[in-house]
């Protein structure tokens, strides 16, 4: 018994050495992998070091009792340092997760959800552009923009070390100029045509995209299901004949964010070099996007151009590092692409991507086959200057001339000015495509004379100035509706290589059907235009109510009182209707669902989840749109009318939490401009929510909202007399 006792003990004692073995083993590995991932970030610099820059700028900034700033230098470049240190104040999370994903870093803050963003970055080459190009492209009075922005935002880290992302600063002037390089091709939906590519869906209506709105369930720059919320916009601009009133009119009606990276922030810029120009902006922009000066001014809206090619690659079968080209075998550009991906606290898994480029462009593989992407904006380098060259305009012929620069690859421009010009652009860099063929379609990619080089001139950009009627527009719709008089531009007088937008929206549609070319069009008529919260019965959404109405519904009868509750619907968007919510919300659902699928078992999915919605959350299928149609900040919540795609355009693109359709895209910042005969000009303008765009212990976090949604209006101060008898705190930054 002893014996087997002592035998047992013996086979117990190996079993534990061996399994001390096992664990010190696994101890090691494990060692060796928290090494290998142990990555953390490093400190940013002191003081001293960030703010020295700040020694060779002088800015004067006032905020006035909205808290705008208007920023007063000597030179521009002291105004840029200014605006940076002023927006830094109020949105500076947001100025860095734009230099974070423009760095094609954000996974290393972000995790695995914003590794697209990085290896987006990455694709469209966007450092070795500035590599090859910042030196010779970009004008020194530019490049001291840029500088001069990075000083302010660097000033400010200094001051707030709390606030900064570690590893982060400085921030450099090269940051700046490289973000348009990467932001600019979202603007025509690259981002969305590349995630098409990757999910196989030749129609390009993504799953997922990435996120330029952030809300509560996800951040900017990471991958999000694509909610169908559109970056639309409305511009409209009114001579002063066909105002009659003697007053030319330009109505700036950008539809953005209303928070995040493409949210627009309000600033005023003036200079003793000539800058005095009032407008919206986005973080991380050293100057005013759109907007207006004493002579002029501008608004932009996105438009729907062909901007870019797929081409279908033949790889060698022997050599799958080949494709063919013109008979011959040609090897692919390979690029390991390097993506740090934060796992938790100071570790980070260091994924890498093998990314190929041909004579086309960059490379997406997927299901064996090579797809080359060749698209609008490769290469360039010159976005911040054109922008700037806009800003230094002084009349229509300054404006046309830095629109001849074509650096900028996409965006539409409607003009209005002091000496009654009114213009309107279809602005992009068109590929010098070979006419003749279909180039909507995937194209061959072992063709040379199918690679385009280049883009056709401005003279050939299609513009339409001063037309007979007096009246321009654009609504994200096809350029060949413009106007309401008889000179539109034709598909005619353009070769279809070009890839011309054809489409109409409800806006463009409410646009033509609410003027007649000849009626006048004065400030309150211009209003009532813009702030029209109607669907034309030719718009899609109307489309789609008739659709569920006329269908066989005889396998739903519990939804028949739905049905024809949206049949008596008025198209109205009214916040005292009582019929919108259950159509806008059904439509809405049916989007998120799956915008191309209108079978009868989709759409009467999308009606019965409004009715359930609605009824949970309202006891009723019919609560005033008021009721769900919320603008909310902070403790601010009030309703507001309008809805997708209409004039008065807002979009929801939440989760509907409490019953609200919380507003998150369309109209943001507006504003109208008005010249009188003698050349005078003023302006009012409106923020959705207010200046301090993140900052929430600020009184102007929400103090402009409730305007915002009873459409009322601030008057801009653009004399140094109005702001000063207006200002809340003058200061300057660094001294």
């Amino acid at each position: 018994m002893t014996a087997i006792l002592a035998d047992g003990g013996q086979k117990t004692s190996t079993f534990v050495r061996i399994l001390r073995g096992l664990v010190a083993v696994l101890v090691v590995l494990i060692l060796g992998i928290a090494a290998w991932l142990y990555d953390p970030l490093p400190e940013n610099p002191g003081y001293d070091a960030l703010a020295a820059g700040a020694a060779h700028y002088d800015a004067e900034i006032i905020r006035d009792n909205w808290g705008v700033p208007h920023i007063f230098g000597k030179r521009d470049a002291d105004t840029s340092f200014g605006l940076a240190y002023a927006h830094a104040e109020d949105d500076f999370e947001t100025i860095q997760e734009v230099v974070a994903a423009t760095r094609g870093v954000m996974a290393r803050y972000r995790g695995a959800d914003a590794a697209p963003t990085d290896y987006v970055v990455s694709f469209l080459n966007v450092w070795p552009t500035m590599d090859q190009h910042y030196a010779t492209d970009v004008p020194a009075d530019v490049k001291a923009l840029a500088d001069a922005y990075a000083a302010g935002i660097n000033l400010y880290a200094a001051e707030h070390p709390e606030a900064t992302w570690a590893g982060l600063a400085p921030f450099r002037g090269d940051d700046v100029v490289a973000g348009f390089i990467f932001k600019t091709p979202f603007f025509y939906g690259l981002d969305k045509v590349l995630q098409g590519l990757f999910e196989g869906n030749t129609k390009r209506e993504v799953a997922q995209a990435i996120s330029l709105a952030p809300n509560e369930t996800h951040k900017a720059f990471t991958l999000a299901p694509n909610t169908g919320a559109e970056l639309g916009s409305n511009a409209i601009a009114v001579s002063a004949e066909r105002s009659g009133e003697d007053i030319t009119r330009l109505l700036i009606n950008s539809h953005q964010p209303l928070t995040g990276p493409v949210a627009w922030y309000e600033a005023h810029l003036i200079s003793e070099e000539g800058l005095n120009i009032t407008g919206g902006l986005f973080p991380g922009t050293p100057l005013i996007l759109h907007g207006f000066n004493d002579n002029l001014g501008w608004a932009n809206t996105v438009n729907h151009i062909d901007l870019s090619d797929v081409y279908v690659l033949t790889r060698n079968p022997e050599n799958p590092m080949q494709y063919k080209l013109d008979g011959k075998w040609v090897d692919f550009e390979v690029e390991e692409v390097s993506l740090p991906v934060k796992l938790f606290g100071p570790f980070v898994y260091p994924a890498t991507q093998q990314l190929l480029r041909s004579k086309h462009g960059p490379v997406v593989e997927r299901d064996g086959v090579a797809y080359a992407l060749r698209y609008t904006g490769m290469g360039e380098v010159r976005q911040l200057e054109q922008y700037y060259r806009l800003n230094q305009s002084q009349n229509l012929e300054d404006f046309m001339a830095a629109m001849a620069m074509n650096a900028l690859p996409s965006i539409n421009y409607v003009y209005g000015d002091k000496d009654n010009n009114i213009a309107f652009i279809h602005n992009a860099q068109y590929p010098n495509r070979a006419d003749g063929w279909d180039w909507a379609k995937d194209m061959p990619g072992d063709r040379s004379d199918l690679i385009w080089q280049g883009y056709r001139p401005f003279a050939q950009v299609p513009k339409l100035i001063n037309p007979q009627s007096g009246l321009l527009f654009n609504a994200n719709n096809t350029p060949f509706d413009a106007t309401d008089g008889p000179d539109n531009l034709t598909p005619a007088m353009f070769p279809a290589s070009m890839g011309l937008a054809t489409n109409q929206t409800n806006r463009s549609l409410r646009l033509m059907e609410l003027t007649d070319g000849a009626s006048p069009i004065g400030r309150n008529r211009l209003l009532e235009i813009k702030f029209d919260d109607d669907y034309s019965p030719h718009a899609r959404p109307v489309r789609l109510r008739d659709l569920m109405v006329g269908m066989d519904w005889s396998g739903y009868p519990d939804l028949l009182p739905a049905v024809k509750h949206i049949k008596d619907w008025d198209l109205s968007t009214d916040v005292e209707n009582r019929h919108t919510a259950l159509v806008v919300m059904a439509l809405r659902q049916q989007s998120r669902n799956d915008s191309a699928d209108e079978s009868p078992a989709a759409m009467a999915a999308a009606l019965r989840w409004s009715v359930d919605y609605l009824t949970r959350h309202h006891g009723r299928i019919d609560p005033r749109w008021g009721d769900v149609s919320r603008l909310v900040r902070g403790d601010v919540n009030v309703e507001i009318d309008g809805g997708p795609d209409v004039l008065r355009a807002i979009y929801a693109a939440g989760d509907y939490e409490g019953g609200i359709a919380r507003a998150t895209h369309g109209d943001t910042w507006i504003s109208l401009v008005e010249w009188d005969k003698q050349g005078h000009q003023t302006a009012d303008v409106i923020h959705n929510f207010g200046s301090a765009t993140l900052d929430e212990a600020s009184p102007h976090y929400a103090d402009q909202a409730v305007m915002f949604a009873n459409k009322k209006w601030r008057r801009a101060l653009t004399t140094r007399a109005e702001i000063e008898a207006n200002a809340s705190r003058t200061y300057r930054p660094g001294k």
